[in-house]
């Protein structure tokens, strides 16, 4: 359940969405691609919230949506009343008239759900086309290019009993542009799209739209592309930031030489220091390995401009920061801080925190105070 923002005080973090920069984002990579672009909206549409986003992407023209879990596909079908919404997960025993009901279309990975799809539909429940995906390298989820293939073959079989209305699979490292499984993969799907013609076909993620020689087929289904995360790592971003966080100051102090700070004193001053405590921490969605410690370097914020580390363990509700060499006046009781936005892209919060940009947006906490800003 979604806090209120109501009820949220004068000290939560406050995270910005700029729903502009994400529509201008989907137009980029439709454009780019030269074919339509769907939209993947799982995961609460990445942390920035399934309908402030679908309902921006909606209102600019966007038809096809791709969550991964049923309830998601609820939600997004409310904002979206008329656009097509795909379930990634697959698709549970016995779940065939949930998906009805919603006006879902599910994606099906396996036989056991093909069949219990048409046996369904053969009941003549009012249902979408359902959307057929075919591994071509994750070994995830999705059929083997064979049984694909097998399946093409049977022209009046369960395929034509399950009313497929498209064929996918999905990159399993198209943010390398040189990993030589991009171009068995493109060629393992041209052979299954071929099989099935006439059937509009789907394999672009975000980076995908940026492999050269790639198919763009009917649809593209950009995800953290989309957010401002970036498709094509250790080349500059093409893609706006969509999203900011900023916490503010609670406390200051001033420790000495030889000071350790934060739990099990983990981060040891090695002079006189400056340090403030901001009200954020991994409750909020911030890793807890971006903390700093004597050993290990870590996170940091931006205060007047200056980029600040983390000093101690990323706490459940706070981190402290060094802000020793922050402009004068800028670190003060009330002042904000920036955790994500000018050179703390994604990326950066990510690799400070271990992790990638991923986690981070799809950790983005409840407890912000968020504001919608750009349309």
């Amino acid at each position: 359940m979604t806090l209120d923002q109501r009820d949220i005080g004068p000290d939560a973090a406050t995270l910005t969405v700029d729903l502009g920069a994400l529509v201008a984002n989907w137009r980029m990579l439709g454009a780019r691609a030269g074919t339509e672009a769907g939209a993947v909206v799982k995961a609460d549409a990445y942390g920035i919230g399934i309908e402030p986003a679908v309902t921006a992407l909606s209102s600019a023209g966007c038809r096809q949506f791709f969550v991964a879990h049923l309830s998601e596909g609820i939600r997004a079908r409310k904002a979206a009343p008329d656009a097509t919404v795909y379930v990634l997960n697959g698709m549970l025993p016995g779940s065939c008239g949930l998906y009805a009901e919603h006006g879902l279309a599910p994606v099906l990975g396996s036989h056991e759900e093909l069949l219990e799809w048409a046996s369904f539909r053969q009941t003549g429940a009012t249902v979408r086309p359902a959307a057929l995906h075919v591994d071509t390298a994750m070994n995830r989820l999705g059929l083997w290019p064979g049984e694909g293939l097998s399946l093409a073959r049977e022209k009046a079989g369960v395929i034509a009993a399950a009313e497929i209305g498209l064929v996918m699979s999905h990159f399993a490292s198209s943010e390398d542009e040189a990993d030589p499984a991009n171009a068995r993969q493109i060629a393992a799907f041209a052979e299954i799209a071929a099989a099935f013609p006439g059937l509009p076909a789907s394999l672009l993620n975000s980076s995908g739209h940026f492999l050269k020689g790639c198919p763009a087929y009917q649809l593209t289904r950009p995800g953290y592309a989309l957010y401002g995360g970036n498709p094509t790592p250790g080349r500059p971003n093409p893609m706006q930031p969509v999203i900011g966080l900023e916490a503010r100051i609670i406390q200051l102090r001033e420790v000495e030489a030889g000071t350790q700070v934060g739990y099990n004193g983990r981060w040891t001053a090695k002079g006189k220091r400056r340090l403030a405590t901001i009200c954020l921490g991994y409750a909020d969605g911030y890793p807890r390995n971006g903390s700093w410690t004597d050993t290990v370097t870590g996170g940091s914020a931006v205060v007047g401009g200056a980029l600040c580390p983390f000093v101690g363990s990323v706490s459940m509700d706070l981190i402290i920061l060094d802000v020793t060499d922050a402009p004068a006046g800028s670190a003060v009781r009330g002042a904000p801080v920036t955790l994500i936005g000018g050179p703390l892209d994604l990326e950066a919060v990510g690799a400070g925190a271990k992790t990638v940009g991923y986690e981070i947006l799809t950790s983005l906490g409840r407890r912000y105070q968020r504001r919608y800003v750009g349309l």
